[in-house]
């Protein structure tokens, strides 16, 4: 089975994140993926790990039914899939993600004296968003 975790990880906003200050992505009719990602993570800070907000996406735009998640998850697992690199939270609305030992993940935006001590954490893993746009 395929993972999406990191552990003792922090993920820093993309170099080309057009944003000075993080933003709270829109709320719209039917909620984004990026919408989705945010609420779990911003109201519920390291109780999920990445395959989990990455499967709730997913479940949610899918529509899965509660009873046919557990084989659902196995199921979307069993390929690769996009980690929260590649995530609008860090490419465009400037929120950097710690993933802690256990794995499980909070958002912390990148004008805060907590992104700067992550980011300054010999401790951890560094990896920066995935950038939007391919270098000229």
């Amino acid at each position: 089975m395929h993972t999406t975790n990191y552990y003792n990880t922090f993920i820093e906003v993309a170099e080309d994140c057009p944003v000075e200050e993080s933003e709270i992505p829109p709320l719209r009719k039917k909620k984004s993926a990026v919408r989705i990602q945010y609420e779990l993570i911003s109201e519920h800070p390291y109780r999920f790990t990445s395959d989990d907000v990455i499967f709730v996406v997913h479940a949610e735009k899918n529509d899965i039914p509660e009873e046919q998640r557990p084989n659902a998850r196995e199921k979307f697992f069993s390929n690769g899939r996009a980690c929260l690199r590649s995530s609008s939270l860090g490419k465009r609305y400037g929120w950097g993600t710690h993933h802690d030992a256990d794995g499980t993940v909070a958002i912390y935006p990148m004008e805060s004296a907590e992104y700067a001590e992550f980011a300054n954490d010999e401790g951890l893993d560094h990896i920066k968003a995935m950038r939007s746009s391919r270098k000229d």
